[in-house]
């Protein structure tokens, strides 16, 4: 990624921060990333390693003289009084006092309350009013003898958020990146090695951007824990708001019918309810029915008046089951909280993001490289909200005349987003625009499926696009290509008629069971195939894509230029495994590996694949390898003599990352509970 690094650091010098910084500077401060990063962005948004230690010490030395410890709030009221002034790092609540027609501030750390605020500073930040923002403030003490005057006194404040950009510059720095130094760019700027996550992941990743580009988006992520969902909305950006779900009233989430105050969707770019799930969970109806209100129309009401208002909502929750349990037994939405387990709710959702497709997250995960310091690119998507992208894909498809109003809107609103944050200058391909319409598709393909289930009088939709010769193309949720014996709900009557085939079927089994007494009819008959396989797919093991091919084979040839780290060595073990799961007992087998030279790791590759050797040997394999470096550049398949040719243009490398130190971890153990690469396979009679 150094290449990258330099790239990033060339078009968006003073803009950027090596994100493994936060860490260094954090401490014991209970204080945001994007607090931190702001500090760090204007000491350390360089690639020089003197000037980086040099601004982490200078941004530790604020932190310790200005960041307010809740435990050491006396001490820094003490060093106020003593030398008459000073700033402070905190998070500030402004109220409005309409005895005494005053803004007066509180500092949560600090512990003062009614410093009188100037009424231009509110008009400049009027989140202050909602439901406090970090700032940097200079706080100046002057006793008085009147105990009823407030010696505390607010000599500025600073929001700790940029103050401008220049959004013409982000846009030309954007075309010197490909698409994929782009997205690599953005997952470094949210706090992740790319490294560590394939395209479907990334753009997983990317969709949790989406609410802060999109105006009045709805998105819910339900998964398993762990898995960073609250992180990017209660860090990332100083536009959003995360609250628990459990601790929101109507006063606070929309307006104050005594005090007219207007609530968080008036203020914040996007409300995110954490801990959303929880069937237990007592939820107020009255807030229900406002919530749904809003979600459709963008409107509330509390039968004062109407108002509109931007905020996009993200609701987020853990999952108790897996997905094929979820599939047989219930739905994906079976979790939420009874009044919010309604049809008309759901419905109002643009898209489900489906949590477990995101691994755990692993410190290995975190990123070393140089990210967009999280204030830019904060402001960045802010200013993109009032920008329209949900017909840049209408010169090339058209979405099938099937998808009702209420899910195109959907689908074009995560298209819109998507786009703003991948392509904000334009400059996509046709191919680039389909990729990411059959994304948008599927996520609110899942929540239609599932509403299904749900309520009977949602009816069957196919979700497709065409492109401009015509031709239909079906889009369908990775969990329907895994899981179609759970996935495809069926009524009375077609259960019926399976039961029906099912019995015909064994009737004729009976009938032929003296014809096939002849071991030559049981054998399967394979035929030339070639499968597809999705990113993030699971249920995938080397038995079942290799074994009957290789049935009877004596003499195995596996060609594979990357057989060379100790993951792609320990892949080709893998497939001994399954030779000798397939083979007979007495048969002896000669296995054959092609490969190249590690030009790096040249012993290790060699005491691996000899390690190899002496452990197949005992069961009846001779492996054999051979280093050939001109004979061919990229080829990979696995050929035997009876005549098959397995060609696999991931060669073994099939299985996504996963943690291969812990013994206790089931993908260790399992190829079938991996998530996977996407790849292909062509299996050819030679």
């Amino acid at each position: 990624m150094s290449n990258l690094n330099d790239k990033i650091n060339q078009y968006f010098p003073g803009l950027v921060v090596r994100k493994d910084l936060v860490k260094k500077v954090k401490g014991n401060a209970i204080v945001p990333t994007y607090v931190l990063e702001y500090l760090l962005g204007q000491y350390c948004a360089t690639n020089d390693e003197q000037s980086i230690q040099s601004g982490i010490d200078t941004v530790k030395e604020i932190l310790a003289k200005h960041y307010v410890h809740r435990n050491e709030a006396n001490l820094t009221r003490s060093s106020i009084r003593e030398r008459g002034r000073n700033k402070v790092i905190d998070k500030v609540q402004v109220t409005f006092n309409d005895k005494n027609d005053t803004y007066e501030a509180s500092f949560a750390n600090l512990g003062i309350k009614k410093v009188l605020v100037e009424t231009q500073i509110i008009k400049k930040h009027p989140k202050l009013l909602v439901t406090g923002v970090w700032c940097i403030s200079d706080i100046e003490y002057e006793h008085n003898e009147d105990s009823r005057i407030q010696p505390w006194i607010l000599g500025s404040i600073k929001p700790i958020q940029l103050s401008d950009f220049d959004f013409e510059g982000y846009l030309n720095a954007r075309s010197q990146f490909s698409t994929d130094e782009w997205i690599d760019l953005l997952i470094q700027s949210m706090g992740f090695n790319p490294e560590m996550f394939g395209k479907r992941n990334k753009m997983l990743q990317l969709l949790r951007l989406v609410p802060y580009v999109e105006r009045n988006y709805n998105l819910i992520e339900l998964g398993p824990k762990g898995t960073g969902k609250s992180h990017i909305f209660s860090e990332f950006s100083p536009h959003g708001m995360l609250i628990s779900g459990g601790e929101v009233t109507v006063p606070k989430l929309f307006v104050n019918n005594s005090s007219g105050k207007l609530g968080l969707v008036g203020y914040w770019d996007i409300v995110a309810f954490d801990e959303f799930a929880g069937k237990q969970k007592n939820v107020n109806k009255a807030l229900v029915d406002i919530l749904k209100n809003y979600l459709a129309n963008k409107t509330f009401s509390r039968g004062v008046e109407t108002i509109g208002a931007e905020a996009s909502m993200a609701f987020i929750g853990n999952t108790k089951h897996n997905v094929p349990f979820m599939l047989k037994h219930s739905d994906f939405f079976e979790e939420l909280p009874e009044k919010y387990y309604d049809s008309a709710f759901i419905d109002r959702l643009h898209a489900f993001l489906p949590g477990w497709e995101i691994d755990i997250i692993r410190g290995e995960m975190f990123s070393e490289g140089y990210g967009f310091v999280v204030d830019y690119i904060a402001e960045i998507l802010r200013d993109l909200r009032k920008q329209d992208f949900s017909d840049r894909y209408s010169e090339h498809f058209e979405l099938s005349s099937d998808i009702a109003t209420r899910d195109k809107d959907a689908i074009n609103k995560t298209f819109s987003g998507l786009m703003k944050i991948v392509f904000p200058n334009g400059n996509q391909t046709e191919d680039e625009t389909e990729e990411i319409l059959k994304f948008a598709i599927e996520c609110r393909k899942r929540v239609k499926d599932q509403l299904k289930r749900i309520d009977s009088t949602f009816g069957n939709v196919q979700f497709a696009y065409a492109n401009k010769g015509g031709k239909l193309i079906p889009v369908s949720t990775l969990e329907e290509i895994e899981y179609p014996q759970f996935y495809y709900q069926r009524d009375a009557s077609d259960e019926k008629e399976d039961q029906e085939i099912i019995a015909a079927q064994t009737n004729n089994e009976l009938e032929k069971e003296d014809y096939s007494k002849d071991n030559k009819a049981n054998q399967e008959i394979l035929k030339p195939d070639h499968l597809m396989i999705s990113e993030n797919q699971k249920g995938i093991s080397f038995d079942g894509l290799f074994s009957k091919y290789l049935k009877d084979a004596k003499i195995i040839t596996v060609t594979d230029p990357y057989i060379r780290t100790f993951h792609q060595i320990r892949n080709l073990m893998e497939f001994v495994e399954t030779i000798i799961k397939t083979k007979n007992k007495e048969d002896d087998i000669k296995l054959k590996l092609v490969t190249h030279h590690d030009e790096l790791r040249s012993q290790q590759q060699e005491d691996y694949l000899e390690q190899i050797k002496n452990s197949a040997f005992s069961c009846g394999i001779d492996f054999q390898w051979e280093f050939d470096e001109e004979g061919f550049s990229h080829a990979r398949h696995i050929t035997t003599d009876t005549g098959w040719k397995i060609s696999l243009d991931r060669g073994l490398d099939i299985y996504q990352r996963f943690e291969m130190n812990d013994a206790f971890n089931i993908n260790n153990r399992l190829q079938e509970t991996r998530s996977c690469k996407s790849f292909e396979v062509t299996y050819l009679k030679i």
